[in-house]
């Protein structure tokens, strides 16, 4: 952008003040008892006196939470997901996919704030379980200011089930009665507990701001398709005096796709180019919450259509426990996701160069680290474009100011970016564009 390779894009930064909540004279703890993304939620107090229950909080043409419900200037309590009949049918969509109403959090809460509902209460099985799965719950937030628009919908909030259950016993109800027949019923319910509620939410925020780095190696006859080779800058800076230099977080990432855009670039000057085109992009905010990726797929400097993979490059420079007396190894995630093609490329150029343990543990869907979201690709593959990222594992310098240079092992760096580049050699200068077959 501008003739430069600067791409800059603002953030908010978020600081808690105060997160509180009364119900029926108790005060529940925040982080213990329930939790919130404080991104999502705005500077508000409230005082009511009950709370209703309203199964899911859907409002679709065939089922309808909202239905001959007054929730104006309500706290609402809901559940995740979606009803399901015994054959494993959503009720709303009609088959074995799930709606909206699943998959996109902002559904329900667009809904709520429709209605003029003032909070939401979410019922998660364990806020403990939440907060030990997802490390950015109590981080102090940055996020990008197009996001701002979240912040006009109600608050929200997430709440133990044990909690939840002292809450309707308090007003004389049975929690579990309630949630069996929701989950046994294709029909809406709703109920309201006679409970005095006082939640009061506070922060402040300033602005910062941040870019992503990008640069491109123009291909020949197929220059108009593009691979994009990925990996975040960031890290976590200084804290109590200490700096978190990041050297395999993701320093090793930077550092290989350097050596990758030069080996492309000598290539190019000795006329032997890619066919199509590549795009070096180091990204800003992935330890915030993927935001550069966020940014960038939201605002791509080449039309995403025409993006035809991202090779996500994040920590390929330790060797993990699970790995030290073989080495040469990297942990491959996300590449049979959304190509049929993609595995058996990146598995060719290992086989004829390399010859690493390409490991698989972390690529299964019920892997309990959720590592496939957890990195820039992510954003890529939620466009529906196919992702490899290459990952080494964590190691017990994550996240440490202790994890520095003098620790990285170069010679798997050097294997795991040579893997990166051969793979992405194939993907520029075959006949046919990768195919993206699978959803």
């Amino acid at each position: 952008p501008n003739n430069s390779y600067i791409q800059e894009f603002n953030l908010l930064e978020d600081t808690l003040v105060r997160c509180s909540m009364e119900i029926g004279g108790k005060k529940l703890e925040h982080y213990k008892d329930f939790y919130s993304y404080i991104n999502l939620n705005h500077t508000d107090t409230l005082g009511i006196d009950k709370i209703i229950y309203a199964g899911y909080g859907i409002e679709a043409e065939n089922y309808n939470d909202y239905a001959g419900l007054n929730a104006a200037g309500s706290v609402i309590m809901i559940h995740q997901g979606e009803p399901m009949l015994n054959d494993s049918t959503y009720v709303v969509s009609g088959n074995k996919n799930p709606s909206a109403w699943s998959e996109d959090w902002e559904t329900k809460l667009k809904a709520a704030s429709k209605h003029g509902v003032r909070a939401v209460i979410v019922v998660v099985n364990s806020v403990a379980d939440d907060i030990e799965n997802n490390f950015r719950i109590k981080k102090r937030p940055m996020y990008l200011e197009s996001d701002t628009a979240r912040i006009h919908y109600c608050n929200i909030f997430y709440m133990s089930k044990d909690v939840v259950r002292d809450i309707f016993k308090k007003a004389g109800k049975n929690y579990d009665t309630f949630e069996k027949k929701l989950s046994e019923s294709p029909t809406t319910m709703s109920v309201k507990l006679k409970l005095k509620t006082k939640i009061s939410f506070k922060k402040t925020w300033v602005f910062r701001q941040s870019s992503n780095v990008a640069a491109l190696i123009e291909g020949t006859d197929k220059k108009e398709e593009v691979l994009v080779i990925s990996a975040h800058y960031d890290h976590l800076g200084f804290h109590d005096g200490e700096l978190f230099a990041g050297a395999d977080d993701d320093g090793s990432g930077t550092v290989g796709i350097m050596e990758i855009a030069q080996a492309f670039s000598i290539a190019q000057k000795k006329g032997k180019g890619p066919r199509r085109s590549i795009l070096f992009l180091c990204l800003s905010g992935e330890e915030k919450g993927l935001l550069g990726s966020e940014y960038y797929t939201s605002n791509p400097l080449i039309p995403l259509q025409n993006t035809v993979v991202d090779l996500n490059i994040d920590m390929i420079g330790r060797v993990d426990e699970a790995h030290v007396k073989k080495p040469n190894y990297v942990y491959v995630i996300g590449d049979d996701k959304l190509s049929s093609e993609l595995r058996g490329i990146n598995e060719k150029a290992n086989d004829t160069y390399l010859h690493m343990t390409l490991d698989y543990k972390y690529n299964s869907d019920d892997e309990p680290n959720h590592y496939y979201s957890r990195s820039d690709h992510y954003n890529f593959a939620r466009k529906g474009i196919p992702v490899i990222f290459y990952f080494n594992g964590t190691h017990k310098d994550y996240h440490k100011s202790s994890d520095t240079f003098d620790k990285i092992n170069f010679g798997k760096l050097l294997n795991s970016a040579k893997l990166v580049y051969f793979t992405a050699w194939d993907i520029a200068n075959r006949n046919d564009r990768l195919k993206a077959d699978k959803k």
